[in-house]
């Protein structure tokens, strides 16, 4: 591979991390073909791409975790970028905005955005409640087990990308894969969880819901070179699809990754480059400015970015 590239002057060069596996209740015991190996016996539900906890697999990072690089860069990194594998459903939650967030004592609220990677015939998500559903009916249906009834059923298939406002209450099914970028926060309220022994938030939840939020389905829009999937306050998602040998600069105009989809690619900067394979992130440090990056054969990737504001 060639050394290119017309980046700005910055602390350290991008870097990839290793994904952190998250043992959950409704996971898979295997997450092939995305991953031969996940460390665990355990069912596993989520594998964190930018996550605090991720670590550098290889350069001069070699081993550090992402928390411990905040300094260099900037500040905390502010996407956690998942991939989700739910073989059962997921418990219907809700998450708080910002300010619901740090009134109650934490740094900051999760908005999200799923994208679909995997969708089996009929998969579909909960998104939103149906128009007239309250509080106090939502409460209710919680005591007596019919809560999904009051969640409006959204169909998905592979590449549908969704809007999670903070105060839509939500649920993700069995049978997809999803890409998920949110706010770097892991505030949840667990308002059902089908019995599940796990501990419920139903007043919290109830707190922060709000009947009507911007969630749902977000058209693509076809860009020069890339296709956005959404653009929104705290995060912009584009995908990237690349022909064999094809070469690409790719701006950064925040702190953001990228996320390998299919095929292997390599990020290039100068005097520096790092292979981005599937289902593994790699962190482009704010002020990198650009990278190029080049595809031995056809991929494609995902742009993530927090938008400068």
């Amino acid at each position: 591979m060639t050394k290119a590239g017309n980046s700005e002057s910055v602390g350290i060069a991008p870097f990839r991390l290793k994904p952190w596996f998250s043992p959950r209740p409704w996971g898979r015991k295997s997450l092939k073909p995305w991953y031969e190996d996940t460390g665990t016996t355990e069912l596993v539900g989520e594998a964190w791409l930018t996550g605090p906890q991720c670590v550098v697999e290889e350069g001069e990072l070699e081993g550090k975790t992402l928390t411990s690089l905040a300094s260099d860069l900037c500040g905390e990194f502010p996407l956690l970028v998942k991939l989700l594998f739910p073989n059962e459903k997921l418990s219907v939650q809700v998450h708080p905005d910002d300010a619901q967030a740090q009134a109650a004592g934490e740094t900051r609220g999760k908005t999200e955005c799923w994208y679909v990677l995997e969708a089996e015939p009929g998969a579909s998500v909960m998104l939103g409640l149906k128009p007239g559903v309250d509080a106090e009916m939502l409460a209710a249906s919680a005591a007596d087990n019919t809560m999904e009834s009051l969640v409006e059923k959204v169909p998905v298939s592979v590449g549908d990308m969704l809007f999670v406002d903070a105060g839509t209450v939500h649920a993700i099914g069995p049978g997809v894969v999803l890409l998920e970028t949110q706010q770097t926060s892991d505030v949840t309220y667990r308002l059902y969880d089908y019995g599940r022994p796990r501990e419920l938030h139903l007043e919290q939840g109830l707190k922060v819901i709000k009947q009507k939020t911007a969630a749902g389905k977000v058209a693509p829009k076809e860009m020069e070179g890339f296709t956005r999937l959404i653009e929104q306050k705290y995060f912009v998602v584009d995908r990237f699809d690349l022909g064999a040998m094809e070469e690409r600069s790719v701006a950064m105009e925040g702190a953001g990754c990228l996320v390998g989809i299919e095929g292997k690619v390599w990020v290039i900067t100068p005097g520096d480059e790092v292979e981005l394979e599937p289902g593994k992130a790699v962190v482009i440090p704010q002020g990198t400015g650009e990278v190029i990056v080049e595809a031995e054969e056809g991929a494609r990737f995902v742009r993530c970015v927090a938008p400068v504001r």
